[in-house]
Formats: structure tokens, C-alpha cells, sequence
């Protein structure tokens, strides 16, 4: 894919969970020199999501689900990823 992380993040998430809020927050100014900047700018990322899908889910349900969708980008090409998953209220 093409464009930022972010972008990549937003169109994995929306595919897969088709959610009703969606904020990709790139944190990585925040990190800059710290462990994990690789100097790309796009190393550090919090994520709020809300989608009907997590409403059978726990809070680690969510998460895991989260980092699944993402596949490589958790761990492999984004250093730090802070996930804020919920359902939308009843």
C-alpha cells in the first residue's frame, strides 16, 4: 500500500471492522530520540476505535483483534501502538 501508516492503519481497521469511530493518532514527535524512533516519523501510534464488533469481546478480546487486522505493522514496522478498542453504548 501506498500513502502513510496511518493511512494503512485506517484502511486495515475500516475494512475489517467497519467501525463508528475511527482516530489514528501519530504519536511518534512524542518518541523522537527515544527507543524505538527509527527516524521515519511514523514509528509511534495510538489508535481509539469503536465498532459493533467489539461488543462480545472483553478488553483483551478487542486488542488482539486489533493487532490481527494490522497483520505486519504491530511489532514489524511500527514500534509502539496504544489501542483504546470499545463497543459502541447500547
Amino acid at each position: 500500500m501506498t500513502g502513510t501508516m496511518a493511512q494503512e492503519i485506517e484502511a486495515r481497521l475500516r475494512e475489517a471492522f467497519i467501525p463508528s469511530r475511527l482516530d489514528v493518532i501519530n504519536d511518534s514527535a512524542k518518541h523522537a530520540g527515544h527507543s524505538g524512533d527509527d527516524g521515519s516519523g511514523e514509528s509511534h501510534f495510538t489508535v481509539v476505535i469503536e465498532a459493533a464488533a467489539f461488543a462480545d469481546m472483553n478488553r483483551l478480546q478487542r486488542q488482539r483483534a486489533v493487532i490481527a487486522a494490522l497483520g505486519d505493522i504491530p511489532g514489524e514496522r511500527v514500534h509502539a501502538l496504544a489501542i483504546k478498542a470499545s463497543a459502541p453504548p447500547a
